[in-house]
């Protein structure tokens, strides 16, 4: 390396001008051409700082400071905050066995549960409203936030361990470290029954275990090498159990491992053989597919296994799954129909019942088109005598046994009772829709329509000669001449039909939509003696796991993707990073206090910053090298590319999906991205403060040489620079903290004086009049 003083520029070299230092194996990230540094030269302020007692010392002192703020009045509020009404909802569920329903999956919840149970929960408290009191109710409120608040403070020393292992200093990684440790955002997600602590702890752990992994790649295949891979597999599966977006560090080690095997498989590079790659490539695959993706499975299975009892969740899931839970209504309840039974048909979205009365279609509707003028068929959601249908056969029955019973694809007529018709529907344009059919009756006597009356029971999930059954019987009814499905939707009729909801037959016969159920049986067939042996029994159902792990994924997925309600603190990703918009969590109005959701504006405009500069310096070497200069050293390139290209591409993978997205967000699901682009903010500090690095940083391994060593130099300037950072970094915190807090109260001046941008909505702000 250049003496102090002198330009860093210089000429690129060829292959043959290289040094004279050879290794048996080396890697691009790990080659050294000469010896950059004399380790003597160090500043003494240095060597004294990443000594291990002085690295004790700092993550100790920054892991105190950690707890002391996130434990700070943890019991204030004494109320439900923001989502603390799911979450601390779904633990008393497992404390009281009762199943829910959630588009999380189910670790953190787990974890919440278990915490409340050891503090003395009893589940009583459901967690209602916002605003309700834990303490009026008795609830061990403090205990339950104690665990995230544990594990948000644990992921300030794990932040300063990831920076060391990947090679930096002690200041540096204290400086990444402190951006988490003093943010406002971090701090009141920390205090708080929710996922986000949760998912970020685990997250950290799976850099920090990958990052271990990478290290040992010279000496690859050993027990120690394994372990890491594991564990990088288990905190994987961990942080994507723990909350639905966890899965983008699952994609994000992905790309990361897909990368490190296309370096593999090149022969020029490594002269590897492709047996070499193959144990490579199945190594991962174990560790880093099958470990997290059984880990992920192991937590629905105790989910599953806790939750046996009825609860709010059922209704979302299938009659063949609500069946396996005690005291469900479709188990308890759930009766076989025969023939000539009356019965009344509900719509399982919808909830309205299958409805005619004597009132007839308009002959023409408000857009022009001609109606049948045929009896009108609507749906309505009150019970009602004109809900009741009899279910009449299309073949010979039996007088008596189990021949009369109505089974999956059997083909019958429903009977309008009140009104003596048969259900029809024909090719006739529905009054809304179209492009759908419409839904009529015809007298009972006239039969020369019969073949438009006919329709097949087809039972969701069901097999050939199935009962078909009151509640969990759920089923699609198809038209036979026509194959439409019975269906309805939201929008209601005109005044002409009173309102009410419409029918119509919908030309997807799978549609997912279109499944109703018979509610109950209004009258039995006289002649019928039931057989009280096929009563269904009343000892909960089973159900093979990965029905029920796939069938709660799909439902996952689909509400997940259908949360598109607006709300008032929602914001797009575009905003996250400048912190253009915070999240109302909590209030209270006599004492004009509030917790507001905000991050630490100069942490986080740092770390955008700092992702600026890093692509800049990125795209100003790749310029240089094209013009034959080497204006950085290949050390510190490669450690800008392999280390701070790791942590950028794990800021982008959860960050980057978010704009694809359409569902409702919010700025607390960057606080993954923010924690990471902290990370980067440290490495670009590095770079701008000193031309070295430490290095080489991986381990030796049996056919690796030494090699040069160079060590970071920073300086005195480093530690002062980090001094006063936190010094301004703090002072922004306190500033905050009453947001943050939910404490003291603010008077409308003072709320106006906290909202450093007016994009921000706080609450109990006094209005601001202009003079004229």
């Amino acid at each position: 390396m250049a003496s102090k003083g002198k330009s860093t520029l210089r000429q690129r070299v060829g292959h043959g001008e290289a040094s004279n230092i050879e290794y048996e194996s080396t890697q691009d990230d790990e080659h050294v051409e000469v010896v950059y540094q004399n380790p003597r030269d160090r500043s003494d302020i240095e060597v004294m700082l990443d000594t291990h007692k002085a690295s004790v010392g700092v993550i100790t002192a920054l892991t105190a400071l950690a707890f002391a703020l996130r434990f700070y009045k943890i019991n204030h509020p004494d109320q439900v905050v923001f989502d603390e009404v799911h979450f601390g909802k779904f633990a008393s569920h497992y404390i009281s066995r009762e199943y829910y329903f959630d588009v999380h999956p189910p670790l953190a919840k787990l974890l919440f549960g278990l915490a409340g149970w050891f503090v003395g929960f009893d589940g009583e408290f459901k967690f209602e409203n916002i605003g309700d009191s834990y303490t009026t109710n008795h609830v061990p409120y403090v205990g339950m936030r104690a665990l995230p608040a544990i594990l948000g403070s644990l992921t300030i020393p794990i932040v300063y361990a990831i920076m060391k292992e990947s090679g930096y200093s002690t200041v540096i990684a204290a400086f990444s470290a402190a951006i988490v440790l003093f943010d406002n955002a971090h701090i009141a997600q920390s205090r708080l029954i929710l996922l986000d602590a949760t998912l970020i702890f685990f997250m950290s752990l799976t850099i920090y275990a990958y990052i271990k992994f990478r290290k040992l790649r010279y000496r690859e295949f050993t027990p120690e090498w394994w372990t890491w891979l594991v564990l990088t597999g288990v905190f994987m599966g961990c942080t994507w159990g723990s909350k639905v977006n966890g899965i983008l560090t699952v994609f994000a080690i992905g790309l990361a491992v897909l990368i490190d095997l296309w370096g593999l498989l090149d022969h020029k590079k490594e002269g590897h053989t492709m047996e070499y790659f193959w144990r490579h490539f199945m190594a991962r695959a174990t560790g880093l597919i099958a470990v997290p993706f059984i880990l992920y499975l192991s937590f629905f299975y105790v989910h599953f296994s806790v939750l046996t009892q009825s609860g709010t969740g059922d209704s979302f899931m299938s009659p063949a799954f609500q069946e396996t839970l005690a005291g469900n209504d479709m188990l308890l309840n759930s009766r076989e129909i025969h023939y000539y039974d009356t019965v009344n048909l509900k719509h399982r979205d919808t909830k309205v019942f299958l409805h005619s009365h004597i009132e007839r279609y308009p002959l023409t509707y408000s857009d022009g088109r001609i109606s049948s003028q045929g009896q009108q068929v609507t749906g309505y959601g009150h019970n009602d005598t004109n809900n009741f249908w009899m279910i009449i056969p299309t073949k010979a029955l039996p007088e008596t046994g189990r021949g009369r019973v109505v089974r999956n694809e059997d083909i019958i007529q429903l009977l309008h009772v009140n009104t003596q018709s048969y259900l029809l529907t024909h090719d006739v344009a529905s009054p809304t829709m179209p492009t759908n059919q419409e839904f009529t009756t015809w007298p009972k006597d006239d039969f020369t329509r019969h073949n438009d009356t006919l329709f097949q029971i087809l039972v969701v999930g069901g097999v050939e000669n199935e009962a078909w059954r009151t509640k969990s019987g759920q089923f699609r009814l198809v038209h036979i001449p026509t194959k439409v499905s019975l269906w309805t939707h939201p929008q209601q009729l005109e005044d002409w039909a009173f309102k009410q909801q419409e029918i119509n037959g919908n030309k997807n016969p799978v549609e997912r939509s279109a499944i109703w159920s018979v509610d109950e049986i209004i009258t039995e067939a006289d002649e019928i003696e039931r057989d009280e042996e096929y009563r269904p029994v009343k000892k909960p159902k089973s159900m093979n796991f990965f029905r029920k792990f796939a069938e709660l994924q799909l439902l996952m997925m689909q509400h997940n993707a259908g949360l598109i309600a607006s709300h008032p603190y929602a914001s797009g990703p575009i905003n996250w990073p400048f912190l253009l918009s915070g999240i109302s969590f909590w209030t209270e109005n006599d004492a004009k206090k509030q917790i507001y959701l905000i991050g630490n504006v100069i942490g986080w405009w740092s770390c955008a910053i700092a992702l600026s500069i890093y692509v800049g310096i990125l795209g100003a070497d790749l310029l240089a090298r094209r013009r034959g200069m080497d204006p950085i050293s290949d050390p510190v390139r490669n450690r800008l590319w392999n280390n701070t290209g790791f942590f950028l591409l794990f800021w982008g993978v959860h960050y980057i999906p978010f704009f694809l997205f359409s569902r409702q967000l919010f700025v607390h699901h960057y606080l993954p991205s923010h924690l990471i682009s902290a990370m980067v903010a440290g490495s670009v500090l590095n770079f701008v403060l000193s031309e070295t690095i430490n290095y080489p940083i991986s381990a030796r391994g049996p056919k690796t040489k030494a090699r040069p060593s160079q060590y970071s130099d920073i300086g005195i300037k480093g530690p002062v620079i980090f001094l006063i950072y936190c010094f301004f970094l703090f002072l922004m915190f306190v500033f905050l903290a009453p947001l943050t807090y939910g404490t003291p109260g603010l008077t409308g001046e003072q709320v106006n004086s906290k909202r450093l941008l007016s994009t921000w909505t706080l609450h109990f702000a006094a209005k601001t009049t202009e003079e004229i």
